[in-house]
């Protein structure tokens, strides 16, 4: 993990638990040290699981599926290697997960948000693409029993709708599910109760966070990468902006959905300090609407 401004592991650990909540993901590769005694040990000491596992890593290149499958080996490995969080009754699939996400194009991450000027692969591109996140999603679940969920991520080459549904139709619902997470998918223009309805045959996995509606309409005037508009607090805590979570909890229950969620807070990590204090705020208006 490349960004020095990470706060360190230890303390996302303690966060998370003081903020209440049983479980959380490993990280983009390379954040936690891939160490199962001492990772296992912390996790143990605060009562926490690893739900999922993160490729975060260019999915379009071909020169760079042997480091894609490296890093699923490595991934899969630790997070088998550790106690699985508790399986629930109608899950499809259990836990923990590896959630598959594009990154690393300049010209997709300053379009991030904007479908119209976005520009889209070409065929062969794509098809390699689907190439890559077939490879991984079959050596995860293949070797180590891992279900490989695809999380449609701003400022990748899978973001906006047309994408997201080219991608239901070329990878089976018996190869990868889908982690769809509700404000990536408010930020690339879809509706997420919609888009979650749309595509809850395919749902394995849910991300939420929130979208600051004022610093989101001032960003899409701008020329900015998608984690420079975190930076600036385009996400805010769940339940102060944008998404209706009233009507997703009630379309998750009509759905009945019992597959994990993992609460998501995209910031500047130089502004860590307030994390908890967001967190616990997320937490607490999830309880309060029925979560």
């Amino acid at each position: 993990m490349k960004n020095p401004h990470l706060p360190a592991w230890e303390k996302v650990l303690d966060e998370a638990a003081l903020a209440g909540f049983g479980g959380l993901e490993l990280g983009p590769y390379g954040y936690m040290p891939l160490d199962i005694s001492r990772v296992g040990a912390a996790l143990q000491q605060r009562g926490l699981s690893i739900v999922a596992g993160t490729i975060f890593d260019d999915l379009v290149s071909p020169d760079n599926r042997t480091e894609l499958l490296r890093q699923t080996h490595e991934i899969c490995a630790f997070i088998t290697a550790l106690p699985p969080p508790e399986r629930h009754d109608s899950q499809r699939y259990p836990a923990p997960y590896l959630t598959v996400m594009d990154w690393g194009h300049d010209e997709r991450d300053y379009a991030a948000g904007h479908s119209a000027r976005a520009p889209r692969l070409s065929s062969d591109d794509w098809n390699t693409m689907v190439g890559n996140i077939r490879a991984i999603a079959e050596l995860a679940q293949g070797t180590y029993g891992v279900r490989a969920t695809i999380h449609p991520h701003a400022g990748g080459y899978v973001e906006f709708e047309d994408e997201l549904d080219r991608l239901a139709d070329d990878i089976s619902h018996d190869v990868a599910g889908l982690c769809l997470d509700t404000g990536h998918l408010a930020y690339a223009g879809m509706d997420p109760v919609a888009t979650l309805r749309r595509f809850a045959h395919r749902l394995d996995y849910i991300h939420f966070k929130d979208i600051d509606a004022a610093v989101f309409n001032r960003v899409l005037g701008e020329r900015i990468r998608f984690f420079d508009a975190c930076a600036v607090g385009v996400m805010c805590p769940i339940g102060r902006g944008m998404i209706d979570y009233p009507a997703i909890r009630s379309l998750l229950t009509d759905l009945g959905y019992a597959g994990y969620i993992t609460i998501e807070q995209e910031r500047d990590p130089r502004k860590a300090g307030g994390a908890l204090a967001d967190l616990a705020a997320s937490r607490a208006f999830l309880r309060q609407t029925g979560f």
